[in-house]
């Protein structure tokens, strides 16, 4: 049973950090380089379905890996999946904390609303974004490695 607990924690952390990825260095980059209004709308809409599934997806990642460092406390491993586990946290924390409340913001614009900084704050989550994909990827790592 904690065998298959690992694997599906595992997969289930790995594709969200790949999704994350994706965002910060595919998606918004191509959405930054469409002409006109076209990349800040298709960041507005990502923003709405992306703000709805992530927050659920982050939490359900720091559960299972929550009940995988407590049935598997007496294996092998168990301190990188407890410091993974701190590592999601921290990626909840900065989330709640730093990108939501500029997501929510952006999510609602359009060219006709939107402020005069607009950018700069796009160019902020980003930043912040770039930090939180490296901590996701840090604890994926340690996921991983757990494992072995």
């Amino acid at each position: 049973m904690l065998s298959a607990l690992e694997v599906v924690t595992t997969v289930v952390v790995g594709v969200m950090v790949g999704v994350e990825f994706a965002v910060a260095f595919v998606l918004n980059p191509i959405l930054d380089a469409l002409p006109g209004d076209s990349g800040q709308l298709g960041r507005a809409h990502g923003g709405r379905m992306l703000g709805a599934v992530m927050p659920v997806w982050y939490l359900a990642s720091l559960a299972l890996v929550a009940v995988w460092s407590f049935a598997g406390r007496h294996h092998h491993g168990t301190a990188l999946v407890v410091t993974a586990g701190g590592l999601l946290l921290l990626s909840v924390l900065m989330s709640v904390l730093l990108l939501v409340p500029i997501n929510n913001r952006g999510k609602t614009w359009t060219p006709e609303n939107r402020p005069a900084d607009w950018k700069e704050q796009m160019n902020r989550w980003d930043r912040l974004h770039h930090v939180r994909v490296a901590v996701i990827i840090a604890a994926f790592t340690l996921l991983v490695t757990a494992l072995v």
